[in-house]
């Protein structure tokens, strides 16, 4: 795609990334057919070629309107159309910078305002714990919406942490809104690793992964979280610390993880920390990276699995973002469970994407309803749990069906007690 760039524009960073990635667009729609989007809604420029259409504008000297960004804010970022591209053009990278420059440009209604300053720095704050533990004992009083975001108290299973010390060891990030929402999901991973032989490390320094705030377009707050993290993992990366040098930094929700493989690209430009920034990206990996070897190790330990039946939903930040797909399933069915997927359109989204289903609740909750016909064709129940790798996509499914959500490690957990 031709771009001439406003001289605004010409010679920086933003501008000669975006550039970049525009040239290896061709127009051929392909993207649209896999757009979640473009799928509800049918107008082309709520899909990935016409939101590309209106950050060229923008990049070759328009003025970006309201409606522009309302059709930027409207994209999930699921990154399915990079799956489903032939040439290659990073989409994820484009809608960022399109967003970043239209939020400079665009001023927002004061309440939009509010709503992203609460869920960036609420959902990362130190209170956000007790808030979550007090709307759990209020819950059955909360309005729908609320109650949709507010889980049921876990079991006392999410405080147990093994206590084995092993030679292999890896980091986990503990993320910012998993261990007040599913604390269980953190322990579990760390059972689950520990009875493979591998123990589990934590840096208490490390907090978001800094996803949040760069989706909310608080682009320095994200590279702060993330130069936050990359401190705090530092010592353990390079065996500075008495436990000794970890082999690598797992993730056990796929929106973090994706974030984390990005990290050096996102501080390539900083001198202090882009060699450091791509050695984490080099060592961090989806839990379920690791399911090659938890497969045999953990065989003939799994004594609850045979015949359990799950439906596995793939986050769009696992298959998309990552590019990770059959893993999961493959190694559940070898365990024993009995695992089936969406009848049609397992690629879509669920409508989750982090903070979306708060800002755009209606096509948040018609993607999550479509999801779950998918998922359970013949109603509610048929299936143990559904289980997916993702907290996000978690709650957002458990707010719509009577089956348990589950993230699939849990379930691991679970054949292994």
């Amino acid at each position: 795609m031709q771009t001439q760039l406003a001289a605004e524009f010409k010679g920086t960073r933003a501008g000669e990334e975006a550039e970049a990635i525009l040239r290896k667009c061709v127009h051929c729609g392909f993207c649209t057919a896999t757009c979640p989007t473009y799928q509800l809604l049918g107008d082309e420029l709520d899909g990935p070629r016409g939101r590309i259409y209106l950050i060229k504008q923008v990049l070759e000297g328009a003025e970006p309107t309201r409606s522009t960004q309302l059709h930027l804010d409207r994209c999930l970022t699921c990154r399915n159309c990079e799956t489903t591209c032939p040439s290659g053009v990073r989409y994820g990278h484009l809608v960022d910078i399109g967003r970043q420059l239209v939020e400079a440009r665009v001023e927002r209604p004061k309440g939009e305002r509010a709503v992203r300053w609460l869920l960036k720095e609420g959902l990362t704050s130190p209170l956000f714990g007790p808030a979550m533990k007090l709307g759990q004992i209020v819950r059955p009083l909360l309005p729908a919406a609320l109650k949709n975001k507010v889980p049921q108290r876990g079991s006392a299973r999410a405080n147990l942490w093994p206590q084995s010390t092993h030679k292999r060891k890896v980091l986990m990030l503990m993320g910012c809104v998993q261990p007040s929402m599913a604390p269980n999901i953190n322990s579990a991973t760390a059972r689950v690793l520990d009875a493979a032989g591998i123990q589990t490390l934590v840096a208490d320094g490390a907090g978001c992964c800094g996803a949040l705030r760069t989706h909310l377009n608080d682009v320095s707050g994200g590279l702060a979280d993330m130069r936050r993290n990359i401190d705090a993992w530092w010592p353990l990366v390079q065996g500075l610390t008495s436990e000794g040098k970890v082999e690598a930094i797992v993730m056990n929700a796929s929106g973090c993880g994706v974030a984390v493989k990005e990290y050096g690209h996102a501080l390539a430009h900083d001198p202090d920390y882009a060699e450091k920034a791509a050695r984490v990206s080099e060592l961090t990996r989806d839990v379920s990276e690791l399911l090659p070897e938890l497969v045999p190790a953990l065989a003939k330990k799994l004594h609850g699995a045979k015949g359990r039946k799950l439906a596995w939903h793939p986050p769009c930040t696992l298959q998309h973002g990552q590019q990770l797909r059959g893993g999961v399933e493959r190694a559940l069915r070898e365990w024993g469970f009995d695992v089936s997927m969406a009848v049609n359109e397992s690629h879509l989204c669920c409508g989750s994407a982090g903070t979306y289903s708060v800002l755009q609740p209606e096509l948040a909750y018609a993607l999550r309803d479509r999801k779950l016909a998918q998922l359970e064709p013949t109603g509610p129940s048929q299936v143990d749990a559904i289980v997916s790798a993702n907290v996000g996509c978690i709650q957002h499914l458990q707010s719509g069906t009577e089956t348990r959500v589950r993230h699939w490690v849990e379930v691991v957990d679970e054949a292994l007690a």
